[in-house]
């Protein structure tokens, strides 16, 4: 009950709703009545979920790496609701392979998605924030924001620089004199998700990363955040032991991670290159309509 009080009214943004972590989110803020603003590439599918969700949600295509198509999506929110009281940047893209196989301009366009596309939602999201107030920004980054990891370098890249972002943002704040306005930075381990299947490959192999974790520990993470605001959440068991055995224990830790890429990457089927949504949405699959796989 106490949950439903404190979402009820409220206005949150989600990008990369389509699917995964921002559908699911977005099904269960709907439960807690919230006003839900629903942003991604694929048309279909947001409409389709704004539609199943009610009155209080709206769909807005949009690329998050475009700075006008971020203004229209937050236009559309104060448009339709008024204020934005959370923004969550959840849109993300990945290319998976050795670093000298994956051309240039896929390394370049994942950057432009999850960096830059975090860094176009934060600054609509705070300056508003700073005027009214108040507001919760939620930035999604990964084990990978603090752990390396081998083919997955330009990946590792932008999640380690979303969570450098949100860490320096929030001294920002801090020190600006904003106590109400928070952001949070949530870094899951591999998620059961579909995003395995729209990240780029080349690597050679079919990439699955076993085993993964409940998309479900992750969705009660982000909308617990909403409510208690904090500066890091880790998901999961693996997350946390990753992270501690990391910063105590780096080399057998590194060697133990090297050997699991490895070992997934080899016992899997072989797979020709492929190009998964990093340039252009992929049509919907089974699996996205489905939260727990």
């Amino acid at each position: 009950m106490a949950q439903e009080k404190s979402h009820y009214g409220k206005t949150i943004v989600i990008t990369g709703a389509s699917s995964g972590l921002g559908k699911e989110v977005a099904r269960q803020l709907a439960k807690d009545g919230a006003n839900l603003v629903l942003a991604a590439r694929r048309t279909g599918l947001i409409e389709a979920l704004a539609s199943e969700l009610g009155p209080n949600a709206i769909a807005v295509t949009m690329d998050v790496s475009r700075e006008a198509d971020v203004a229209w999506l937050f236009e559309e929110a104060l448009i339709s609701f008024g204020k934005i009281d959370v923004w969550i940047n959840n849109a993300g893209v990945g290319v998976i392979g050795p670093f000298t196989d994956i051309p240039l301009e896929d390394l370049a366009r994942m950057i432009e998605v999850n960096v830059k596309g975090t860094l176009n939602g934060s600054h609509f999201a705070l300056r508003h924030f700073k005027e009214i107030g108040s507001g919760t920004l939620i930035n999604i980054g990964s084990v990978a924001s603090d752990v390396a990891y081998p083919y997955f370098t330009g990946y590792s890249a932008s999640k380690h620089a979303i969570l450098g972002f949100s860490s320096a943002l929030n001294e920002e704040v801090k020190l600006e004199g904003y106590p109400n306005i928070h952001i949070c930075s949530v870094l899951p381990w591999a998620t059961d998700t579909p995003w395995f299947e729209h990240a780029d490959n080349y690597s050679g192999h079919v990439v699955d990363m076993k085993p993964m974790d409940d998309p479900r520990d992750a969705v009660e993470a982000i909308i617990r955040l909403i409510d208690e605001p904090q500066e890091v959440v880790e998901i999961g068991r693996k997350m946390k032991s990753v992270r501690l055995l990391t910063r105590f224990i780096p080399k057998r830790t590194e060697k133990r991670r090297d050997q699991f890429v490895k070992v997934n990457g080899e016992e899997t089927p072989p797979e020709s290159p492929k190009s998964g949504t990093l340039h252009e949405p992929e049509e919907p699959q089974q699996k996205d309509e489905n939260p727990q796989a």
